[in-house]
C-alpha cells in the first residue's frame, strides 16, 4: 500500500478542514495556506481520490436527537473472519463505529445508539447473530475527540 506524501500546502489544508470543514471555503483555506482556491480544490480532490480524505461526518448530538443510549460492546472475532464481521456489523441497526484491534481476544469495538433498552436488545441478538461474541457492554457517560492538530498546525496562524 503506498502512501500519499502530505507537503505543507496539504498539511495546511488538512489542519483547516478538520478544524471546520464545513465552513471553510476553498477561498478562505486558499489565503491561509497562500495559494489559489483552485489549487486548494485539485488538492483536497486528490487527497480524497488517494484516500487521505476519507469524508465529512458531521459531529451529531445524539441526545438532542432523542437517542439518548449510547453503549460500547468489546467483543471477540476469530481473527480469520474479523475483518468481514467488522464490516457486518456496521449493516446493524444502531451501530454507528466499529474498530479492530490488533489482539486475538476483544479484538472488535461496536458503538451504538438508540432510544430504548429494546431497541439495544435487537442490536445485541444481531451482533450475536453474526458471530461476534459480546465480552462486555458499556453506557457510554460522555464521548470526547479532537482532530489529530500537528497537520500544519505549525505553519498556520490560527
Amino acid at each position: 500500500m503506498s502512501s500519499y506524501q502530505l507537503d505543507d500546502v496539504d498539511k495546511g489544508i488538512v489542519h483547516l478542514l478538520q478544524k471546520d470543514a464545513r465552513n471553510n471555503t476553498t477561498a478562505e483555506i486558499a489565503e491561509v495556506v497562500d495559494v489559489s482556491a483552485s489549487t486548494v480544490g485539485n488538492r483536497i480532490q486528490n487527497m480524497e481520490e488517494e484516500g487521505v480524505i476519507k469524508g465529512y461526518d458531521p459531529d451529531i448530538n445524539y441526545e438532542k436527537a432523542n437517542l439518548t443510549l449510547h453503549l460500547l460492546f468489546v467483543c471477540t472475532a476469530p481473527v480469520a473472519t474479523q475483518t468481514e464481521l467488522a464490516n457486518e456489523a456496521l449493516d446493524v441497526y444502531g451501530v454507528i463505529n466499529v474498530r479492530e484491534m490488533l489482539s486475538g481476544t476483544r479484538n472488535v469495538r461496536v458503538e451504538a445508539i438508540s432510544q430504548n433498552m429494546g431497541e439495544i436488545e435487537k442490536t445485541t441478538q444481531e451482533l450475536d447473530g453474526l458471530g461476534l461474541e459480546i465480552e462486555t457492554s458499556e453506557v457510554v457517560k460522555q464521548q470526547h475527540t479532537r482532530p489529530f492538530d500537528h497537520f500544519g498546525s505549525d505553519l498556520i496562524d490560527d
